[in-house]
């Protein structure tokens, strides 16, 4: 679909719309920028830093150096385009109450204080880039309680699980439910222990695959034959 050109003076649109606009048919996505770019592309505007930063409520990822270790003080990479705010409905049908900080603090507290994707606790550096520092941003979703209820509630992420291209923004409870009631007690039992604890607890099955795993393989090739001819 073609999108309308940032620079269009016929265009009825405001900075953070322009920017998007900007973003997507100038800079491109997954490349870089400098805030002197941007500000000379909107001259005169006070508040188009501001702007840009708006567009992260619609879910378009904009990373600074804190997020991005290889990017300059005066530069920012532009990850992924979120909601087309040029489209007023659809920019219409994504807003949603802004959360505040408090409720942001409420929403990381009752997450631990980590991402719930990837597991990792704000502050931390990233195994694969050790460069890279974890900030955690309060992340919106849709969750179906039932089959005609709907509900916007807020999970922590990291930005980086946040700006991945294939992560589904919407959970289904009721679903999820309808899973679990197919368990037998014995599986629900362990599920609420789980849940309870706050991690998943080994099985004797899990415990035993982790102690293979470490065996050296001369050791697992045995292991395996007393198990193919049943002389455990």
């Amino acid at each position: 679909m073609s999108v309308p050109r940032w620079d269009d003076e016929t265009l009825k649109a405001g900075t953070m719309v322009r920017t998007a606009l900007w973003l997507v048919t100038v800079v491109g996505e997954g490349n870089v920028f400098t805030k002197e770019e941007h500000r000379n592309a909107f001259p005169g505007i006070s508040q188009a830093d501001r702007r840009m930063r708006d567009l992260r409520d619609y879910d378009w990822v904009i990373h600074t150096n804190t997020e991005d270790a290889t990017l300059r003080p005066q530069e920012q990479r532009f990850v992924k385009a979120g909601v087309p705010v040029w489209q007023r409905d659809v920019k219409r049908a994504a807003t949603s109450p802004a959360i505040t900080a408090k409720q942001r603090q409420a929403v990381f507290a009752a997450d631990d204080y980590q991402c719930v994707t990837c597991g990792i606790a704000g502050g931390e550096t990233y195994a694969d880039s050790p460069s890279e520092t974890a900030v955690l941003a309060a992340s919106s979703r849709t969750v179906r309680l039932s089959h005609d209820r709907t509900e916007l509630m807020y999970v922590t992420e990291c930005k980086r699980c946040r700006s991945g291209t294939g992560n589904d923004q919407s959970a289904d409870l009721a679903r999820l439910l309808s899973d679990i009631r197919d368990l037998d007690e014995a599986e629900q039992r362990r599920l609420l222990l789980w849940i309870k604890r706050g991690r998943r607890g080994a099985t004797p099955i899990d415990r035993a695959w982790t102690a293979y795993r470490r065996l050296p393989s001369e050791a697992r090739d045995t292991l395996l034959g007393h198990l193919d001819d049943g002389t455990l």
